[in-house]
């Protein structure tokens, strides 16, 4: 059947077939991002499905395409965790055994999460590419039917549905950003993209760390990683699909890559301004905005995922505050004498700086009566005004420095 597949008729079976599982995301306009970008910004909200990501329709159509027999051999499959719960979820359709292998690393309410459609988890290895090592393994072993979370073109095929969808929306779309990890999602959304209209760009985004298929492109062959590093999990592949890298060459327009830092603050500008829950690997393409070589054009980002958990969602927020310097620290010296700590707290309130933490050192200097240190961890509006605050301690002599926040 694979060789049947990524073409204009199973995209529009699938499309039919994926609705029992999935909701309508349609596409949400961003006033902030247009703004911020000078083009037209929507948004493809994929974080609000019912599992929390796109993943159910590369995972729902792929088991719809199999025998009675396949399905009751038992399904198995490895994943960062978004497509093992589209998996998990579509086995439950189908009354079918499924088991997942998923790295140690993967967030704890992605692993629950999959638990909840009555899957068996198994944790192994540090990132996707040992987990799915050890599930090929068992698929061998315990003759279980493989679901390949990227690597399969039935399941691109899926996954590109997502296409149609932005199409029937804005049937004038001038680019398309669609993350990539293995390169499932941006095989189908691509080459389904170009069936329709081959004027629309489809842009690649990968997290810099993690860089695999721009490697791939530019070598002209598959590559592998020697290591990744990254806080987008999802998207942590050492090595893409080698079944998806022809139509990839063939489709694909471009590759953006991100660093860490710009997934932070994005994070901060999905909550702040569409009070939208994204994890990580979702906000590569909102990230990716600020890098494209257009104005004035109709752009559409998927937000792949929202699968975070609170710890991480908890250490985003605050590095991202810290990014956007609206929370600092500063060290200042002062005499060890009674009325220094109320004169630099009055500098800072008359400043409108918010004081969130005080560390008092005396032994800073052997002469304590010349010099103590006191940093001062501060809420400010952003850089302007931490710079307001600054330039304040500046002009009553405490020649301020700027120290790394850790809250």
């Amino acid at each position: 059947m694979n060789a049947e597949m990524l073409t204009l008729e199973r995209f529009e079976e699938a499309s039919e077939i994926v609705k029992k599982v999935t909701l309508e995301t349609k596409l949400v306009y961003s006033d902030y991002l247009s703004a911020q970008t000078g083009n037209r910004v929507y948004l493809k909200p994929e974080n609000m499905q019912f599992t929390g990501a796109y993943k159910v329709r590369g995972a729902y159509y792929k088991i719809s395409t199999l025998t009675e027999e396949e399905r009751q051999k038992g399904l198995i499959t490895a994943s960062a965790g978004n497509h093992a719960q589209g998996v998990a979820y579509a086995a439950k359709c189908y009354g079918a055994k499924a088991t997942i292998v998923m790295p140690t690393t993967t967030p704890l309410v992605k692993v629950n999460r999959t638990k909840s459609y009555g899957a068996e988890v198994l944790l192994w290895g540090d990132v996707y590419d040992d987990a799915c090592t050890k599930a090929l393994e068992l698929a061998e072993e315990q003759g279980y039917t493989f679901i390949h979370p990227f690597d399969d073109l039935t399941v691109a095929t899926g996954q590109g549905t997502i296409t149609m969808e932005i199409i029937k929306d804005l049937p004038l779309v001038d680019v398309i950003l669609v993350p990539i990890g293995g390169g499932g999602l941006a095989t189908g959304v691509s080459t389904l993209a170009k069936l329709l209209n081959p004027k629309i760009r489809v842009i690649g985004v990968e997290p810099a760390g993690a860089n695999c298929m721009q490697a791939s492109l530019k070598a002209g062959h598959v590559v592998t990683l020697p290591s990744i590093n990254t806080i987008a999990d999802g998207t942590a592949v050492k090595t893409p699909g080698e079944k998806l890298f022809p139509y990839l060459q063939k489709n694909l327009d471009e590759i953006i890559t991100v660093e860490d830092e710009e997934l932070v603050v994005a994070f901060l500008d999905m909550v702040e301004n569409h009070k939208m829950v994204v994890e990580n690997s979702g906000l590569l393409t909102v990230a990716a905005l600020k890098h494209l070589d257009c104005r004035d054009k109709r752009v559409v980002a998927i937000l792949s995922g929202g699968n975070m958990d609170v710890i991480t969602m908890s250490s985003v927020v605050q590095q991202g505050l810290i990014f956007r310097d609206r929370i600092f620290t500063v060290s200042v010296l002062l005499p060890d004498k009674p009325g220094e700590l109320h004169r630099v707290s009055g500098i800072i309130s008359r400043e409108n700086g918010n004081v969130i933490k005080l560390e008092h050192n005396q032994f800073v200097s052997i002469n304590r009566n010349a010099a103590v240190e006191l940093r001062i961890t501060l809420e400010a509006f952003g850089t302007e005004h931490k710079e307001q605050i600054m330039d304040a301690l500046e002009r009553e002599g405490y020649k301020p420095k700027l120290v790394r926040t850790v809250i």
